[in-house]
């Protein structure tokens, strides 16, 4: 990694060069030349890898960045979270993803590069930053992650396992996973821990928002708030098939939440097991449950929208 000496209160815009077919990287360098032409010190880094992204994000808090900004997706903003958790150092995205799910609940642009480098610019001059709950899951084979947006077990994290090896596709991997798996997909039997409360039963999928949506704009927990310091459960019991594909395109609104096969809870910790299944979170590989689940309110300072 190379770029111009550290300066304390530059702001880092870490940008991930394969995201959305390359406009993350054409958002970065609208998002870096506005904040120049404002005459806002900044540094613009493509990291290597998704180590190299969680590891600039904690080198630019220990340099005294005064804001990181993720460019690209939400695999982009997850890996930034990683090193940014347990700072002061605010938050920015800068939207240019497939999906930009996360950017989209914060209520941060998507669209146009030039609007969201406009944006940007003025959010750095607006105070105060806001504060957003962060979710934490734990597998039980140690590894632990933060996250924004939704974590996802069942079928929905096995679409995340089928959608991951179709990148070629863009945002629609989600929908054409989602057929693909449905058709051998069959309901588990869930146990799920809330706040020491215990539930069973069979579930297509349950699925753990901290943020609304998902998937390219699948709001699955429509009613989730990234400042109640909760965290929202959608429970889909089992469904036929023709049923599930009758039901899924009132994800998109969130009125599948009404469907009575639909569970939705509230809560601060979790602990959620069902056979021979893998957690995703933000769209990101967590690993095999079971697996523990907490919220951190308030723990991550974010720029305003």
């Amino acid at each position: 990694m190379t770029g111009p000496p550290e300066v304390a209160g530059e702001v880092w815009l870490i940008a991930n060069p394969l995201a959305g077919a390359g406009r993350g990287a054409r958002h970065a360098s609208l998002a870096t030349k506005a904040l120049r032409d404002a005459g806002i010190p900044c540094r613009l880094i493509h990291p290597s890898s998704t180590a190299d992204t969680t590891r600039t994000a904690a080198e630019a808090v220990a340099a005294g960045a005064r804001a990181v900004v993720a460019c690209g997706g939400d695999g982009t903003v997850h890996a930034v979270l990683q090193g940014l958790i347990g700072s002061d150092v605010p938050l920015g995205i800068v939207a240019g993803g497939s999906g930009d799910d996360i950017a989209a609940g914060l209520g941060f642009a998507t669209g146009d590069g030039d609007n969201i480098a406009t944006g940007l610019v003025r959010a750095l001059g607006v105070a105060p930053v806001r504060l957003i709950d962060v979710g934490e899951v734990t597998a039980d084979d140690g590894t632990r992650r933060y996250f924004l947006g939704v974590l996802s077990t069942g079928f929905d994290s096995s679409v995340n396992e089928r959608a991951n090896t179709m990148s070629r596709l863009g945002g629609q991997r989600y929908n054409i996973a989602i057929v693909r798996e449905l058709a051998s997909f069959t309901a588990l039997d869930y146990t799920v821990d809330i706040d020491g409360e215990i539930h069973t039963g069979p579930g297509m999928l349950v699925s753990v928002g901290n943020g609304p949506r998902y998937g390219g704009g699948m709001r699955v927990c429509p009613d989730a708030l990234s400042d109640d310091g909760l965290l929202d459960v959608t429970w889909l019991g089992a469904v036929s098939k023709p049923t599930f594909l009758r039901v899924f395109p009132s994800v998109f609104k969130g009125t599948h939440i009404h469907h009575p096969a639909v569970r939705t809870y509230r809560g601060r910790t979790f602990r959620i097991s069902a056979a021979g299944q893998l957690a995703y979170a933000d769209g990101e590989r967590i690993g095999p449950l079971p697996i523990s689940i907490s919220v951190h309110a308030g723990a991550l300072r974010v720029l305003p929208a």
